[in-house]
This record gives structure tokens, sequence and C-alpha cells, in this order.
């Protein structure tokens, strides 16, 4: 009878020891709930980081290499009725000289755009500054329709010569007019301060890349038996020259002599974009400025 009373104490002594334990551990669980502690870290010991990009202007340590163009018709292809323009030429050829892979990244190029439409873009879209710290090579062409502006207000009363015909997306032209250089004199010096803009601002987003900007070339040169409209495109790509070099990852690349002596040739039916021809002839002249870079 004394065994199984002294049985029965331990039993209960048990259970109200077990019952008090789980009660604590319910409330220490409880209370490191509502007021956690900070939890001690050695000195030494960094708090992890996601792994940063790599940034580096060597292509030879690159998988890939990310193209991004930007600025007006030229650079989106206006005339090239394959649809690849000059950047999807230069991606081919960079590929094949390369061999690894190119992409063309993003191109943010709106065919009439003039210097102060592309900062005015820029302003609206993020997405151009960030693609940009993406890139490991940047395309661009601006500053024809500033100064040529579509053909408006540059063809004027000349010496009868035949204007080419409008087309959409092309300069206008009355019949019988002649080339003015007067009113692309007069555009000058505000697309020459664009340009500057243009220029710090894509040389800031994309430190590690190498930058191109595609200098002008005549499109009105057989309507300008006079030539009087050269001295303005080499005025424009004297002072853009200056412009890119203040910055050590732009390069100029011209393009007035590809089109001079063999314009019909190189332009498309519009008179003022060039063909695929007129494209993969700048294409040319980029992928061999590339090449000596990387020599």
């Amino acid at each position: 009878m004394r065994s199984t009373r002294w049985l029965w104490r331990t039993v209960g002594f048990a259970a109200l020891l077990s019952t008090v334990l789980c009660a604590v551990g319910f409330a220490y669980g409880i209370n490191q709930i509502i007021f956690p502690k900070p939890v001690a870290r050695d000195a030494t010991e960094a708090p992890q980081q996601p792994a940063a990009k790599p940034k580096t202007d060597n292509w030879e340590a690159k998988d890939q290499i990310r193209i991004v163009a930007l600025g007006d018709s030229l650079s989106a292809g206006t005339g090239d009725l394959s649809g690849k323009g000059y950047v999807g030429d230069v991606r081919d050829k960079l590929e094949k000289q390369l061999g690894k892979p190119v992409f063309v990244y993003n191109n943010f190029a709106i065919p009439g755009y003039r210097t102060a439409d592309l900062l005015k873009d820029w302003d609206k879209k993020a997405d151009i500054a960030k693609s940009l710290a993406e890139a490991d090579l940047v395309l661009l062409t601006i500053g024809g329709n500033d100064l040529f502006q579509g053909g408006a207000g540059i063809f004027g009363p000349g010496d009868g010569a035949e204007a080419p015909k409008s087309t959409p997306g092309s300069p206008d032209q009355e019949a019988g007019a002649g080339f003015n250089p007067k009113a692309a004199a007069e555009r000058i010096p505000d697309a020459l301060k664009s340009l500057e803009q243009i220029f710090d601002r894509v040389s800031k987003a994309s430190p590690h890349a190498r930058i191109f900007y595609v200098g002008l070339y005549h499109p009105f040169l057989d309507l300008d038996p006079q030539r009087e409209g050269a001295p303005l495109i080499q005025q424009w790509n004297a002072a853009a020259f200056d412009l890119a070099n203040r910055y050590p990852n732009i390069t100029l690349v011209p393009t007035y002599d590809l089109f001079e002596l063999n314009l019909n040739k190189y332009l498309y039916t519009d008179h003022f974009h060039p063909n695929q021809d007129g494209y993969d002839r700048i294409a040319d002249r980029i992928a061999d400025r590339i090449v000596d870079i990387l020599k």
C-alpha cells in the first residue's frame, strides 16, 4: 500500500515538473519573439554581401560583349532593307573577329531625334543610363537632324537643281530647290552645346565602355555644287572631335569620305540615310577602329 502511494507521488511530481518546464520554455520562446536580443557577431566577421559584377574594359577577359546604341535614325538603321543597320553589322563583324558572343543589349535610337530630343528622352527613361552602365560598347549617332532638320529650311531658292523626291521620314523638299547652308549654320552652336551634354552623360554612365560617336557626312552633296555645306560638316565634325577628346573612352569615327565620292551608290532612295551598303561601310570603319584599339 505504502509502495503504491510512493509511486503515485513520484508520478505526480514528475508531471508537475514537466508542466513547469513546458511553461517556462513557452514563456521564454514568446519573450524572444516579442523582445528579440541582438545576436553577438565576431568583430572579424564581415556581413555577407552579394557578389559585385566585375568592372573591366579588358575585352579579352569578357565572356561576351554587350552593345548599347542610341541616337537618331542612323542608329535605328533607317534605309537598310535588311533591318540590321550599322549596329547589327558591327555586332556581326565583332563576333567574327573576337570569337565570342556579341549582343545588341539595347537600342534606344529614335528616327528624327535631334540632340535636345535625346537629352529629354534620357531624362524620361531611367533604363537608358542603367543599360549604358552594363554596356561594353556604346554606338551613338546624333546631330544630322540638328543641322538638316529633316530638310526643313535647308532647301530654299537655289540653282534650280532637281530636289530628291519626298518619302516618309525623309526631308520634304520643293521642286527646283537648292541647298541652303545658312539654315544649317544657324543651328550648329546650340546643337554642339547639347552634344557636349550628351558626351558627358554617356561617358559618366558608361565609364568602362568604349564609346564610338559616328561623325556626319553630307547627304546633299549633289545638290550643293559649290560645296558650301562641306565646311559646315567639317566644322561640326571638328568640334565633335574636340569634345570627344575630353573623354578617354569616346572615339569619333569619321564617315564624310565614305560617301563623298559615291554618294548615290551608298544612300537610300530617300537621299538622306545610308542604304545597306552604306551602313556596311560605316560598320567596317567602326570594327577596324575597335581592332586597332584592342591591339
